[in-house]
């Protein structure tokens, strides 16, 4: 089998114009960090222990027990290793790569609840038993009748001041837990969010420590229904579950109540602000971004990869077949979205940064800092999400015929990454939650008050004549002003539409669904301005050399030139660009795709996905395509006989028959 890299692959590398390693530690934080995610990544992916069939060729129920244990042996070397905190998910990924994991839930959710909302005294009961894995616990919040939706809760959390105990039961078919990960058959605990009552009256969803199977014999414990909802349109090794209570006690104490507290007596504290209960949710949307931008990258690099190894008709006559890439049809469909995840890589980066930060001072007092962080979550969260959905079927579709099988790992890509759009909210939802936030800003800024953080643009639209106006469409600064600009003119519209309906007789939920597709509209402005501005932010690095600020600069010019092209309408509506503007936009797109080309497979370099994090035969690093596929195929299990069991059992006779009757 060739060990060489394919000779095209190889052209594209000599011929980049700059070094992938320097964005390489640009995207990563330096060059410590990229060394320590490659030691950690080569200890994964090196470690014989973690070796195992293709996923592609077991049942769900093999997915499932291969990917358990795997997750169980990786939590137990990574405690051996000594690996911290900080660095452990980058040997996190290297093991699972871009599937789930069967823990996910435990770590990303389980853990980061008590964390925030535990008092010291219950972190002191709890926290040990599951950093050390005695118990492991999911997120049990989603409902089969309510997900986004959290005042519609039907699960219930009665309090009993005689015996100090909450009762749980779910009192409904459609009150059952429904999709929390891990929850089929491996936890034994859960976080469960339910309506407090207390003395008949509902205090709203809380979150509760809830034991849900024996740490003995991991039997569910009396009252307790639970088991796995079955195969999804992707997650195969995950146990997304079901639950149900019946009369289930758990002391108060189980209550978590670092912000709302039920005394003894039955006497309710409230929190300071109702969404502390919602922390959890905001940290994890705060990673979608991060997810989402991780998952274009990856199929970016495959479609990029195998679009320059792959040759295919004549585009002249005589000539041999050109490279996929070299058709401006194929580079129209890839490079937006190789832009695209460069700018969510980046934003997610800076999300997790405003993240921490507002933990920081939430943690200390400061509330304030929450409507934005929730809003600024929602909507982030929602336009990558949604982004990256689109862009890996593209990707996908970009592949031919050989995207469509699993070999490509597309196909498991995107089955894994799509409920993004409608975990920890459904995505127009987590739109409206932004538009919320911006209308109450608007209003203030009505009032004089003055706007700070990702809101402080909403100071006024001032029109713009067009007349003897003219515009340089690559410079960064205006394609800036030009996002900002509608990014506020819609937010304007949306409330005077609101206004509208209100005027027009509608009560505000019913004006609010009314305007709903433009809040939608304003709140998508709105994410996609902080996009394209924290991209332009990032390039005034002082540490980026000049072929590397110029490779950067044209991803960031294409990724705001593809967005005002394809949303061209809300920039000419108000005479803010003119017709003559847009076109200046097309051609620079093209002539950006042209300049990009050459450094089309370093640009995917950077990125520094190893093989097996890819997993991908077409987008392998050395390009050896088609000897793979070929290997690959012959490891299906329907290839282990020649003739297969199902010729004597069904094939042989119905042939025999048929022959029979001639």
């Amino acid at each position: 089998m060739a060990t060489t890299v394919n000779p095209d692959l190889r052209k594209e590398r000599e011929n980049a114009s700059f070094v992938p390693e320097k964005i390489t530690n640009f995207l990563y934080g330096g060059p410590e960090r990229v060394q320590k995610k490659r030691e950690l990544a080569s200890l994964a992916l090196n470690d014989p222990d973690y070796h195992h069939e293709d996923l592609n060729f077991m049942s769900r129920e093999q997915q499932y027990e291969t990917c358990l244990k795997k997750s169980l042996l990786m939590t137990t070397k990574i405690k051996q290793l000594k690996i911290d905190a900080v660095d452990e998910h980058f040997y996190r990924s290297a093991v699972t790569g871009p599937s789930p994991d069967p823990l996910g839930l435990h770590v990303g959710m389980f853990l980061p609840t008590l964390y925030g909302q535990a008092t010291q005294e219950q972190k002191e009961k709890w926290l040990n038993l599951a950093e050390n894995y005695v118990i492991i616990g999911t997120y049990a919040q989603t409902e089969m009748g309510h997900g986004t939706f959290l005042r519609g809760l039907e699960t219930t959390a009665t309090f009993d001041p005689k015996t100090q105990e909450f009762i749980l039961n779910t009192p409904t078919l459609t009150a059952s837990k429904w999709w929390p990960g891990g929850l089929g058959k491996t936890s034994n605990y859960c976080v469960l969010m339910a309506q407090l009552y207390i003395q008949g009256k509902s205090y709203g969803p809380h979150p509760f420590m809830v034991q849900i199977r024996s740490l003995q014999d991991h039997k569910p414990l009396p009252g307790v229904t639970v088991g796995d909802i079955g195969p999804k349109f992707g997650y195969d090794v995950i146990d997304n579950g079901f639950l149900a209570l019946r009369n289930v006690r758990i002391p108060r104490e189980n209550m978590l109540m670092k912000h709302s507290k039920v005394a003894p007596d039955g006497t309710y504290v409230k929190p300071p602000s109702s969404k502390l209960a919602y922390g959890t949710m905001v940290f994890v949307r705060a990673t979608i971004v991060n997810d989402s931008a991780m998952a274009l990258s990856i199929a970016t690099t495959i479609a990029i990869r195998y679009s320059c190894v792959r040759r295919q008709s004549e585009m002249k006559p005589g000539h041999p077949e050109p490279q996929v890439l070299d058709y401006v049809t194929q580079q129209y469909k890839l490079f937006p979205y190789l832009a695209a995840a460069y700018a969510f890589w980046l934003t997610g980066q800076t999300m997790m940064s405003v993240y921490m930060t507002s933990s920081s001072r939430i943690s200390k007092g400061d509330i304030s800092v929450l409507p934005e962080l929730h809003a600024l979550s929602a909507g982030l969260k929602a336009l990558s999400s949604w982004v990256a959905n689109v862009g890996m079927e593209e990707c996908r579709l970009a592949c031919g015929g050989h995207g469509y099988s699993h070999a490509s790992g597309l196909p498991r890509l995107y089955a894994n990454l799509t409920p993004g759009a409608t975990y920890e909210g459904e995505n127009t939802v987590m739109m409206l939650q932004t538009a919320r936030y911006l209308m109450k800003s608007y209003n203030q800024s009505l009032q004089g008050e003055k706007l700070a953080g990702s809101v402080a643009y909403l100071s006024g639209v001032q029109p713009v004549p067009a007349a003897g106006r003219t515009r340089n469409m690559l410079d960064l600064g205006a394609l800036c002003d030009a996002f900002r600009h509608r990014a506020a003119r819609l937010v304007h519209e949306a409330a005077m539409q609101l206004r509208n309906e209100r005027q027009a007789g509608k009560d505000q939920p019913d004006a609010w669904n009314a305007a709903s597709v433009d809040l939608v509209k304003a709140a998508m402005a709105h994410s996609q301005y902080f996009v394209v501005k924290n991209f332009a932010e990032r390039l005034t690095d002082s540490r980026l050399d000049s072929s590397i600020s110029a490779v950067l600069t044209r991803l960031c010019q294409l990724h705001a030139l593809h967005g005002l092209v394809t949303n061209s309408g809300d920039f000419l509506e108000d005479g803010y660009l003119t017709g003559s503007d847009i076109r200046q936009a097309r051609r620079h797109i093209n002539a950006l795709m042209a300049k990009l080309r050459p450094d089309a497979v370093a640009l995917v370099d950077a990125f520094d996905f190893p093989d097996g994090i890819l997993n991908s035969i077409l987008g392998r690093y050395d390009g050896n395509v088609y000897q793979h596929l070929l290997e690959w195929a012959k490891a299906s299990p329907l290839n282990k006989n020649d003739v297969h069991q199902s010729y004597h059992k069904y094939l042989k006779p119905f042939l025999e028959a048929n022959r029979a009757k001639l």
